[in-house]
């Protein structure tokens, strides 16, 4: 039987295939839209037993025996214009491959986004903290009440994680939208420093405060929620620690440099840059982020999230030997 990764080239999906392998599990099926081909680099190294288009997978479900589907695959640009679009990909895509899941009694873990909570300062798993404050947010929690309706009548296992701010290897190829920490080993690495918004929402100058969560967390609770078919729902996947931008500024250079500089002292020494807030992003920006991981603990998730200086170090290390 196999196993199907939608979005498989892209960040989490090739990650989720990569941690497969490493359990003897090749028999996957990989989807994916490889219209930007860099993608395929994140699985030139991986063992799969078959490649589909995003398009032509729908067409041809029928003739798979699967025995589970993490769909991972969604058009994550939080600045996309063409709603029309978003919404096919994200929310009338996802609709038709769990119906099809559901009809075979077939395990469904899907990508939610910690987007549907827009500015809101509660990050509980309830609607009245759900305020997405663009498309893209928007088309994840339309996903998320269409599972909720269809939850307790389900004939298999669904799952939705709301990844909060994921970073980690392979996800270069997602440009601008890669994480901060991406862009801030790159920038340091060709500029000599790091530039951070300046304050905004009554926070100080890279004071602004996401919940970042290394790429292999992520994985490591897709595998874990697999194991237990008896667990279904929508669950916040972030480590339930807000950090300042500054932090993660801070972990990479002093990674490259091998110091424990403050950030203010990074600031001071001009490694560290403030620019001005992007005005397009005015009443689109969450500063703060921060999951809450009562559900998931409930559910018996055990273990500890990595810290930004562990998770953060840790992928420097990677960039750097890439």
């Amino acid at each position: 039987m196999y196993y199907v990764v939608t979005g498989a080239a892209g960040f989490i999906g090739s990650k989720l295939v990569e941690a497969l392998n490493r359990r003897g599990i090749s028999e996957i099926i990989a989807v994916d839209n490889l219209q930007h081909a860099d993608k395929f680099k994140n699985l030139a190294g991986l063992e799969i037993a078959d490649y589909l288009d995003q398009a032509e997978f729908l067409e041809e479900i029928n003739d798979l025996d699967v025995e589970a589907v993490f769909h991972q695959g969604a058009n994550s640009n939080t600045m996309e214009t063409d709603g029309r679009a978003m919404m096919e990909n994200n929310f009338g895509y996802s609709k038709k491959l769990l119906a099809w899941c559901q009809e075979l009694e077939i395990p469904f873990l899907y990508a939610s986004s910690a987007a549907v909570y827009g500015a809101g300062r509660g990050f509980k798993e309830e609607r009245r903290y759900e305020q997405p404050l663009n498309v893209y947010g928007y088309s994840k929690f339309l996903f998320d009440q269409y599972v909720r309706r269809i939850l307790a009548g389900a004939n298999s296992q669904i799952v939705g994680l709301r990844y909060f701010n994921v970073y980690g290897p392979n996800e270069a190829h997602k440009g601008r939208m890669a994480s901060v920490a991406f862009h801030a080993y790159n920038q340091f690495c060709s500029e000599g420093r790091v530039k951070l918004f300046v304050g905004s929402d009554g926070y100080g100058d890279g004071e602004q405060q996401r919940d970042f969560v290394h790429v292999d967390d992520c994985v490591a609770v897709n595998l874990w929620m697999l194991e237990r078919p008896d667990v279904s729902g929508i669950f916040n996947c972030g480590t339930g620690r807000a950090q300042t931008f500054n932090d993660v500024a801070a972990a990479v250079i002093n990674t490259l440099r091998g110091t424990q500089a403050s950030a203010a002292e990074l600031a001071a020494q001009k490694l560290i840059e403030y620019v001005p807030f992007p005005p397009q992003l005015v009443g689109k920006y969450q500063s703060y982020t921060q999951a809450d991981l009562s559900r998931l603990r409930a559910a018996g998730l055990p273990g500890e999230f990595m810290s930004v200086e562990e998770g953060v170090a840790s992928y420097v290390k990677d960039l750097q030997a890439k």
